[in-house]
């Protein structure tokens, strides 16, 4: 086997409480969007403060930090994404993701000392597209989502060695191609392609009869369902070496919309997956079954492995039901710890004084703890507290550190 080359992995952190929790748990770089001119728009996304100071925590821990500019923009958009790209380039964020050619353009014109990543919005599926870009100055284009990894290494040996591939491996897919999907705005007026996206998808639809107004008819499809444009979720962490080896620079993980608790489980699965895969073959397959299982602890939809290996056809894309399969319940991350060995939180989801618990660390393991005793804010004690996001302090069997996040399983 030749030495394959370490492949970055590119996380997602829809708020600065996610983008830290990115960082500790093993992003090479992370990617965020503001609060104009991306396609989260109902993610949290960053202020200009907030940016800056996620610019420098990344920073500091040798990680990268991208900008999500990539709406598909209307004339109206420019003159004010004229003055968004002066504050980027006073931020000094590691790249801007865009799809479209006129915020291309304004990017390369006001900011050109950041790189520019072109986005999978903009469904770059041959080597031609992929030389295009380079020639207007991209450093990377992303993969449409379509592509297979025999297609996606043909277009590597194509292009020049110095320009970069990055692929989606884990999240998830949306029906439409690359994502530019028009049923958004058709039903709700909400556009997906300016960050509006209402996820019409995720909907159970019936039939209707012109004669019979009023009288809905379920669409019958066996088993999966009636869910006709629900996508399963991509991952590939099965796959990491048939990634690394199609010559894949940046593994792409989705989910700004996601929690802080998904964020932590996806990254730290597939850093330990990349290292495990470039330790050695047999290393990755002795630790096959921990990534799997691991990749099944999050929140999830039943995976499917995409297109990577050809069209998925009914049983790999689409029609499952669109509900998620939940593995662990995240309880919050250890903000601090006080002279008298409590850690405090502001608590997520709902958990009792004598609970066991787990303490999720960076490095893999997970360490099964006792609550022992429960604060309040006001320094009471109590066995429980009812509500989400109250601050509490905890004294658990065993000491956690700053950062680290607490998940209880069954709940």
């Amino acid at each position: 086997m030749t030495e394959r080359k370490r492949p970055e992995l590119l996380v997602p952190a829809g708020s600065p409480e996610v983008l830290q929790v990115a960082v500790d748990y093993g992003a090479d770089a992370v990617y965020i969007g503001g609060e104009a001119f991306s396609l989260r728009a109902k993610a949290k996304n960053f202020d200009r403060d907030e940016m800056a100071r996620g610019i420098a925590y990344a920073h500091a821990a040798g990680v990268k930090l991208y900008v999500t500019a990539n709406i598909l923009a209307h004339e109206s958009d420019l003159s004010e994404a004229e003055g968004y790209f002066e504050e980027l380039r006073m931020l000094g964020p590691d790249a801007l993701i865009i799809a479209d050619p006129g915020m291309f353009a304004l990017a390369r014109r006001i900011c050109p000392q950041i790189p520019v990543h072109v986005s999978t919005q903009a469904n770059n599926t041959n080597s031609g597209s992929f030389r295009f870009w380079y020639d207007q100055g991209a450093k990377r284009v992303v993969c449409a989502r379509e592509l297979t990894l025999r297609e996606i290494a043909q277009i590597r040996k194509a292009i020049p060695a110095d320009r970069e591939i990055e692929c989606f491996v884990h999240g998830a897919m949306c029906i439409s191609y690359s994502g530019r999907c028009l049923l958004s705005a058709y039903f709700t007026g909400r556009e997906a392609n300016r960050g509006a996206c209402t996820h019409p998808c995720r909907w159970k639809y019936f039939l209707s009869e012109e004669t019979r107004p009023g009288e809905y008819l379920p669409v019958e499809e066996n088993e999966r369902g009636t869910f006709i444009f629900n996508s399963r979720d991509l991952c590939m962490i099965e796959h990491i070496p048939e990634l690394m080896d199609a010559g894949i620079d940046s593994f792409k993980i989705e989910g700004r919309m996601k929690t802080a608790l998904y964020v932590a489980m996806v990254a730290r699965t597939y850093r330990k997956g990349i290292d495990f895969a470039l330790a050695s073959d047999e290393c990755y397959r002795e630790h096959l079954g921990w990534l799997r299982e691991e990749s099944r602890k999050c929140t999830y939809r039943p995976y499917s492995t995409g297109f990577y290996f050809g069209n998925p056809g009914s049983d790999g894309q689409i029609y499952e039901e669109s509900t998620y399969i939940t593995g662990q319940t995240y309880l919050g991350r250890i903000e601090e710890l006080d002279e008298n060995g409590f850690a405090r939180i502001i608590q997520k989801n709902k958990f009792h004084a004598g609970d066991e618990i787990e303490i999720m660390k960076p490095d893999g393991r997970d360490c099964r703890v006792k609550v022992l005793e429960m604060r309040n804010a006001s320094g009471e004690k109590v066995e429980s507290c009812p509500h989400a996001a109250e601050e509490i302090r905890l004294r658990l069997s065993e000491q956690p550190k700053p950062g680290e996040l607490l998940r209880i399983s069954g709940k």
